[in-house]
């Protein structure tokens, strides 16, 4: 049986998951957003920032989406900040489709990730995630422009966002182009914690 497409993001509360420079990408407004992710035991052991960390809810939460996760599909703008940014080691530990208009080969990592470039578009590389997860779920890592793309095709199952009290005001907004006249979602659980509000919705097409 095949799993959810889903995407878990953090969002500021004026609706921003990153700035608009990848060169500000983990300047201090982004590491404030993220703030809840990394004091996590989970989330530090995937990063390799050493030992410690917190074991609450919000732990809970992280190792979850680790653990359903058996395939990503993100951008090029996203692969591009990252590629620099993660270990040597990057956190995924599965096959990650990178959706792209440049042919490149595949890129395998310690670790158990390897990066497949998928230059044929969105369903393609779904289609090939899909294959890769099994019965676990296919995960949107981002960014905001693909995770729009996947919702406006109705290609989400559900989706979850981490409520951070932060403000941006400005950067990249989660819904910017969002075809809200196809795409309906409805609310299914909230959890709050001490750093953040977990939202998590449901997607269905109108």
């Amino acid at each position: 049986m095949a799993g959810k497409v889903f995407f878990s993001v953090s969002m500021s509360l004026d609706g921003f998951i990153a700035p608009d420079s990848p060169e500000e990408l983990m300047g201090q407004q982004w590491m404030e957003l993220q703030r809840w992710a990394f004091t996590q035991r989970s989330f530090r052991e995937r990063l390799q920032l050493g030992s410690g960390g917190e074991e609450g809810r919000d732990n809970d939460i992280v190792q979850e989406t680790f653990s359903r996760t058996g395939a990503s599909v993100m951008g090029k703008r996203m692969f591009d900040a990252g590629e620099h940014a993660w270990p040597e080691e990057p956190p995924f530990r599965t096959p990650v489709f990178v959706v792209t208009h440049e042919p490149r080969a595949s890129w395998e990592r310690p670790g158990g990730t390897t990066f497949f470039f998928v230059d044929d578009g969105i369903e393609s590389a779904l289609g090939r995630a899909r294959d890769a997860a099994g019965d676990r779920d296919v995960r949107i890592a981002g960014g905001g422009e693909t995770i729009v793309q996947f919702l406006n095709a109705g290609l989400v199952d559900e989706f979850t966002v981490a409520l951070s009290p932060v403000l941006f005001g400005g950067g990249i907004r989660l819904f910017e182009g969002i075809d809200s006249a196809r795409i309906a979602i409805e609310q299914i659980h909230v959890e709050p914690t001490e750093q953040v509000t977990h939202l998590s919705y449901q997607v269905r097409r109108r």
